[in-house]
């Protein structure tokens, strides 16, 4: 009864993030005309691509009761390498590959602290955000500057601005597969299930033989290389590699996350709500640049928006421990 009750109010959560989505649409296409323009929604989208795409791989990662605070750190640093690789002779396609595969690499780490090691999330996921940040500052110096602009091949850009049959970004079809892809390993999949029984009671999985272990390793892997891939589509998008890029993006991720319904101790969310989460977050820092909002207002909201999710965390994201 009691897991049920939560379940109905997860989904009367998702209910109210759709009218707050409902409602912020309808005042920002009143108070600005620019709103409802084509390039205002692609811009909002690609913003929000990037949260939504990392944030898909997270969620799940986060109903087994674990999150990672170092992927704004490891976009910028996949960004820094593949940017620095393509610069410096190796193929764009091979450097992608390369670049993907070390993003994995510092999801592996992020692994082997906290799932075999046993050390706490937060502080093994922001000693990971520091180690990668530092790594893609001094791989920008290793190139002689502060970021990576200049000398860049032509084909660098193709992958981040050539839209897919000429009419969507790559990084919205990219959103839309993430997502499609972990609703279905949720809804459809062993790894979903396990993931669910993990976050509700960690003792009753591994006494009903669930490889907590691999599986929350698992999940920080699909992290990373989704992080990766985030960073290697924004500087492909914007020609500029820069080691500051992506700070503050944990939270953006957190906050998507926890708005949509997911609970911090697990064992309750889903992928949708997360994208509800994320779209209420883009359309509200959207709305306050159209309205001229200075920034240090924007950030005070940025603030009261981070603490209201954690509130609504803990009145609907509540469970039952072993």
């Amino acid at each position: 009864m009691k897991y049920l009750m939560h379940y109905l109010q997860t989904d009367m959560q998702k209910v109210i993030l759709m009218g707050i989505l409902a409602a912020l649409m309808i005042g920002l296409s009143i108070a600005s005309p620019n709103f409802l323009s084509i390039t205002n929604f692609t811009n909002v989208l690609l913003k929000v691509a990037i949260i939504v795409i990392i944030a898909s791989a997270a969620n799940l990662l986060m109903i087994t009761g674990n999150f990672d605070l170092s992927v704004g750190a490891v976009l910028a640093f996949s960004g820094i390498l593949h940017a620095y690789m393509s610069k410096h002779g190796v193929p764009v396609e091979l450097s992608i590959l390369i670049t993907l595969i070390v993003a994995m690499a510092w999801g592996g780490v992020n692994a082997l602290t906290v799932s075999v090691l046993g050390i706490n999330p937060v502080i093994a996921t922001v000693g990971t955000l520091f180690i990668a940040r530092g790594f893609a500052f001094l791989i920008a110096r290793w190139d002689g500057g502060a970021n990576i602009m200049m000398g860049l091949p032509r084909d660098f850009v193709d992958f981040g601005r050539d839209p897919v049959f000429g009419l969507v970004p790559l990084a919205i079809v990219v959103m839309v597969a993430a997502v499609a892809i972990f609703i279905f390993i949720e809804k459809r999949t062993a790894l979903g299930r396990k993931a669910y029984a993990i976050g509700a009671n960690l003792k009753s999985a591994k006494l009903s033989g669930i490889n907590t272990v691999g599986i929350v390793a698992l999940l920080y892997v699909l992290v990373g290389l989704f992080a990766g891939l985030s960073g290697v589509l924004q500087t492909s998008r914007v020609g500029l590699a820069s080691p500051t890029v992506g700070k503050g993006l944990e939270f953006d991720v957190i906050v998507a996350i926890i708005l949509g319904g997911t609970s911090m101790l697990g064992g309750v969310g889903s992928t949708f709500g997360m994208v509800l989460g994320a779209l209420v977050v883009g359309f509200t820092a959207n709305g306050m640049v159209l309205l001229g909002i200075p920034f240090y207002y924007q950030t005070i909201a940025y603030g009261v928006i981070l603490i209201g999710t954690l509130l609504l965390s803990q009145k609907f994201g509540t469970r039952a421990k072993a």
